[in-house]
């Protein structure tokens, strides 16, 4: 069954993320030697902006980048999925130092930049956010959308006043412990397990994803959580878009990389129908 194709606006973080792959994650204060350094664009806005648009929607993202040459690199990948852009510009563009060991695990650390000091502006439509960018900024997207779609990642206090404006959040166990509060809608992921929605913290749908390998979890979250809004979007239920969404960020933690991973609509058709 053809769908129509929905338009999203993302507003997030842009960054240029530099991945060092080792064998194993450094104890504290341990050297490990032996990494292959890659330059990868980042962010949690523009990854879920890049995965949208790859599983059909038509997208914009307001973010902010730096006047360094970091900017376009860090750009590419938005540019190269036919995202529309309205990006501010001005002082550095923001990196993540990413270290991933062979069995996929990560630590991140983010240095925001450009995407501390911008604010977002003529958002109509469906809005969906994470917590890279500063609280104010998440704050005015959601009064200016018509629906709202919260990634409460990384987790970090917010304002119950905040959650009382979303219609949908996504988070992990751990972000869903540092919210003030049960949202109206909360989709659960749960790493190898899948994800679960709940409504009022009741469970109304449950999902499992295909068998992979992971390969790289660093970006399985931001396909997640986009496909599940795409698919929210799209029109489709909830059940069945929350196991696409499963299916999303199963082929994101299957391959290396941020961006380079994210699947389009037609191999998430492809993973469930094997």
């Amino acid at each position: 069954m053809a769908q129509e194709r929905p338009h999203l606006n993302v507003v997030g973080s842009v960054n240029l993320d530099f991945v060092a792959r080792v064998e194993r994650l450094p104890r504290p204060g341990e050297t490990v030697g032996g990494a292959a350094l890659d330059r990868i664009p980042g962010g949690k806005g523009a990854n879920q902006a890049v995965a949208a648009a790859r599983l059909g929607a038509s997208v914009r993202l307001a973010g902010a980048v730096g006047d360094d040459e970091f900017a376009e690199e860090a750009l590419a990948g938005l540019r190269q999925a036919g995202v529309d852009l309205d990006v501010e510009r001005g002082g550095a563009t923001g990196v993540a130092l990413i270290l991933v060991e062979s069995g996929g695990e990560n630590q991140i650390v983010v240095v925001p930049g450009a995407n501390a000091g911008w604010a977002p502006r003529g958002l109509p439509g469906p809005v969906l956010c994470q917590l890279e960018i500063p609280l104010e900024n998440v704050v005015e997207a959601a009064e200016q959308a018509d629906f709202f779609c919260l990634n409460a990642a990384p987790a970090r206090p917010i304002p119950a006043s905040l959650l009382d404006r979303c219609d949908l959040v996504v988070v992990n166990r751990y972000e869903l412990e540092a919210l003030p509060a049960e949202p109206r809608l909360t989709a659960l992921t749960l790493g190898p397990e899948g994800a679960v929605l709940l409504e009022q913290g009741r469970e109304v749908a449950r999902a499992t994803p295909p068998r992979v390998v992971t390969v790289d979890g660093t970006a399985a979250g931001d396909a997640f959580t986009a496909c599940l809004v795409v698919s929210h979007l799209e029109r489709r239920d909830w059940e069945e878009a929350l196991r696409r969404a499963c299916a999303a960020g199963a082929l994101a933690a299957s391959r290396p990389g941020a961006q380079p991973s994210l699947p389009t609509a037609a191999e998430v058709d492809a993973v469930l129908a094997a």
